[in-house]
């Protein structure tokens, strides 16, 4: 038996460069994170809950962390950490993954330029510092949460917003009086206008995951605008195929005209041009 160990990663907003903050952050919380402690006698297995017995940290190797570069003007400038901004404008990118020991775990270019061996070499060389100096903030940052959680002190995520270290989706506090919430509700809703249509079983278009709040309609499911077009025009295209193939075949069946006794006749109306075709030489299968 082997403990299973799922990562999710939610993304709130960016500035730019995902892969380095997202390694960075996945990193961080697999060598934060503790799972119960299990002893093991013969088949039997026991999981001890946190009060029972302390859990304890994965084991961790290494610590790969990912540097972005990007490059512009076909490789000329080199830039490391880029914004979103510049990411708009550069000609490609290369990412290497490497720990403290100098250790390439990953390597990814992707774009339109071309990168020359000394390039890569260089790269490496300034993602092995800047590897260097993240490991030793991770190692800080875990070690300083590791002491306060022993002295009792405040740590957490919930303990870092009043200190406003996060900002993000942060909104004044605002009184809200719900005193007389029934009853406004009940007249707000003598007053409101009936449903123009009332649906007896609710229509799901596309199963799965939903949530209630105040939106606009979910598309889930559907086509992207992109896409209907597309479709429109190929049941166009199809339709106008269709159109041609039956008018040639009648056009075709009005012009080929076969008697016994009489020559086939082919008029071209663009070329004005009269050709005679003896009843022999047509062949065996025509349209």
């Amino acid at each position: 038996q082997v403990w299973q160990i799922r990562l999710d990663m939610h993304l709130l907003n960016h500035d730019g460069n995902i892969t380095d903050a997202a390694s960075i952050a996945g990193i961080v919380a697999l060598c934060h994170f503790r799972r119960p402690d299990v002893s093991v006698q013969g088949e039997e297995v026991t999981v001890y809950t946190p009060e029972e017995r302390d859990p304890v940290p994965l084991s961790i190797h290494h610590m790969p962390i990912c540097v972005s570069f990007a490059f512009f003007h076909q490789g000329t400038y080199l830039l490391v950490d880029p914004t979103e901004r510049e990411e708009r404008v550069m000609d490609g990118l290369l990412v290497i993954a490497m720990n403290k020991h100098h250790e390439i775990c990953a390597i990814q270019s992707s774009g339109v330029v071309m990168l020359l061996q000394d390039q890569i070499l260089r790269c490496s060389k300034i993602t092995a510092v800047k590897v260097a100096e993240i490991t030793e903030l991770i190692q800080k940052a875990l070690e300083n949460d590791q002491k306060a959680r022993k002295e009792g002190g405040k740590f957490g995520f919930a303990e870092s917003i009043p200190n406003q270290r996060i900002t993000t989706f942060k909104m004044e506090s605002a009184a809200v009086d719900t005193n007389d919430v029934e009853e406004q509700a009940g007249e707000i809703i003598a007053k409101a206008d009936p449903p123009s249509e009332v649906f007896a079983n609710p229509v799901v278009h596309t199963p799965g995951t939903a949530q209630i709040g105040e939106g606009i309609e979910s598309s889930w499911g559907d086509l992207e605008e992109s896409e209907k077009e597309e479709a429109v025009e190929e049941e166009g295209e199809s339709e106008a195929a269709a159109f041609e193939c039956e008018k040639a075949e009648t056009e075709g069946t009005s012009t080929l005209r076969e008697t016994k006794n009489e020559p086939i006749v082919l008029s071209d109306s663009e070329e004005e041009e009269v050709v005679i075709l003896e009843p022999q030489e047509l062949p065996r299968k025509t349209r």
